[in-house]
């Protein structure tokens, strides 16, 4: 690998910009959880509840422990916000489940300043010119809208992002030579490999580059300790890469007794698409069509930067035009722009998610194209990091070019035009992540909360038998701890085919014996189990959407 080049520094020149980049990003983050808390939004995605109950449960369960984690979700975010959980108040509000969320916002936008000072600095020798750009990436990172949402919030988007982003910068500084920078890339890369596949496809596209450019070092004039180090931190590099993945696959192996089950089990993607298609559903847009998945991932990226549809355009173009500068500065300059390369990584999402989409049964739905509605625009955010550093970097080839200064500034100010433009069209039209949010989960938040209202009439120390799949933020809404009912993961997973000596079996099998009271929701197991019991009806809620809800009295 060639040596570090002396124009990039060792350490931040600008420690001071750092600690107010970090400053005002946190300002940002608490002021918008409190907007969002106060209106109610922070647990508005059903994920976000599914998220925070799956944490709760690993302590709060009559059966706890790790294996409540479950599979399909990774647990990176779920053991973080374990601590934030443990109070009652925290739990129920939803805030204990939006602090990790919160950090990672803050990191990531120091991540996306660093790794855009870095790839500058690379270029040319650093000037206020280079402050400035880097400013300005971590400024249209940060003042997303939809970022600024889905951080008050337990969704895992943000986590994800702060990593994505430092294993980028780490493995940019890497390629210079900086073996510590090559283990703290896998240390990231681990932990992206822990919150969502994503991290997958990205460590494995880094591992094959490592690999590749420490093959061709061997014909490259290195001293043998130099090459030795580096390759003793490649061989670490590529364990922690690979043990986070090694990891689930065990962990799905021993206790689910198929190292897939996350991929192809019953409540994988692939599963519920295969029920969706067996009522007669043809399935989703871009099915089988990675090039479809491709235009409707890049159009969710699109609705996450703006709104308006020529404004969505106007990213695109500035995108392309940063990407054929930067090229037409590496051809007249030697060395010049050559070491932006490590931005690539940027775009990873994108092909990513086209193959997710249409091979993988994760669907996307736009609103502007059929079917006509929102579901998992938010995954467009992953390209959020590509966006603003090459706007950024379009924004210093600008000032840095030979044109007229008046040219310059016109251009410069057209950039700035459009990401302002932009950011103010979402916050009048509303953050599209939270529009999905209130249209997706509207008839579902409005039964948790018509049965919380029952459920907290119920006497405190009374054990209640339900289905918690769908509707566990009842019980959080109504406060009643999560061991206080018999409940799906009470089930023994490893017991296979059948645990007829699970409590959730033998609850199901003899309800009276073991509960208090039951909440069934029609055609759930619970409903199946208590259907012919001719149990006393408490209370039976009809919500449109949604399935009938009867609470019994089981003794």
């Amino acid at each position: 690998m060639p040596k570090r080049l002396k124009n990039v520094p060792t350490t931040s020149p600008w420690d001071s910009e750092v600690r107010l980049l970090a400053w005002l990003a946190t300002c940002v983050s608490v002021l918008s959880f409190l907007f969002y808390f106060r209106n109610g939004a922070v647990l508005l995605y059903g994920d976000a509840v599914a998220h925070i109950n799956i944490a709760r449960r690993v302590f709060d369960s009559k059966t706890p422990g790790l294996l409540q984690l479950g599979t399909v979700w990774l647990p990176l975010p779920h053991l973080l916000m374990i601590p934030f959980l443990l109070p009652m108040r925290m739990w129920r509000s939803g805030a204990g489940g939006s602090i990790p969320s919160m950090a990672a916002y803050v990191f990531g936008a120091i991540g996306i300043f660093r790794l855009t000072r870095t790839i500058l600095c690379r270029m040319a020798t650093p000037d206020p010119i280079t402050h400035l750009a880097a400013w300005i990436a971590a400024a249209i990172y940060a003042a997303n809208p939809n970022l600024i949402y889905m951080q008050s919030t337990a969704m895992g988007e943000s986590l994800y992002l702060a990593l994505f982003i430092w294993a980028v910068v780490y493995f940019t500084e890497a390629t210079s030579g900086d073996t510590r920078a090559l283990i703290k890339c896998g240390l990231c890369l681990a932990a992206a490999c822990l919150t969502r596949y994503d991290g997958w496809f990205l460590a494995a596209a880094m591992a094959s580059i490592f690999v590749l450019r420490a093959i061709t070092a061997r014909n490259q004039q290195s001293k043998g300790r130099s090459l030795w180090k580096l390759r003793v931190a490649l061989i670490e590099f590529l364990l922690l890469a690979a043990a986070a993945p090694a990891l689930w696959l065990a962990y799905n192996g021993i206790v689910y007794r198929n190292p897939l089950e996350f991929e192809n089990g019953r409540y994988s993607a692939k599963a519920i698409e295969r029920r969706t298609q067996a009522g007669g559903n043809p399935g989703h847009p871009g099915s089988n069509n990675p090039m479809l998945s491709g235009l409707y991932f890049l159009k969710s990226a699109e609705d996450n930067v703006a709104e308006n549809q020529w404004l969505q355009r106007a990213w695109i173009l500035l995108a392309l035009v940063a990407i054929a500068m930067a090229i037409s500065a590496s051809l007249h300059r030697a060395g010049g722009a050559s070491g932006i390369w490590p931005l690539l990584f940027l775009l990873i999402p994108l092909p990513f998610y086209a193959l997710s989409v249409a091979y993988g049964g994760v669907p996307i739905f736009v609103p502007q194209w059929w079917p006509f509605t929102h579901y998992n625009v938010r995954y467009g955010l992953q390209l959020l990091p590509a966006f603003a550093v090459t706007v950024a970097l379009l924004f210093y080839l600008i000032l840095r070019s030979p044109w007229e200064s008046r040219l310059r500034l016109a251009s410069v100010l057209v950039v700035l035009a459009v990401v302002t433009a932009s950011y103010i069209s979402i916050w009048r039209s509303g953050p599209i992540c939270l529009q999905e949010a209130e249209i997706n989960m509207r008839t579902h938040n409005q039964l948790d909360r018509e049965l919380a209202i029952w459920l907290q009439r119920l006497p405190a120390d009374s054990t209640l038998l339900m289905y918690l799949g769908d509707h566990v933020g009842a019980i959080e809404l109504a406060g009643i701890p999560v061991n206080h009912t018999i409940n799906e993961g009470n089930h023994r997973v490893w017991k296979q085919p059948t645990d007829v000596q699970g409590l959730w079996e033998r609850a199901l099998g003899n309800p009276p014996q073991y509960a208090d009271y039951v909440l069934a929701f029609e055609g759930d197991p619970v409903w199946q189990a208590v259907h012919d019991l001719h149990l006393p009806e408490l209370v039976d809620i009809h919500v449109t959407g949604q399935a009938r809800a009867v609470l019994y009295r089981a003794r």
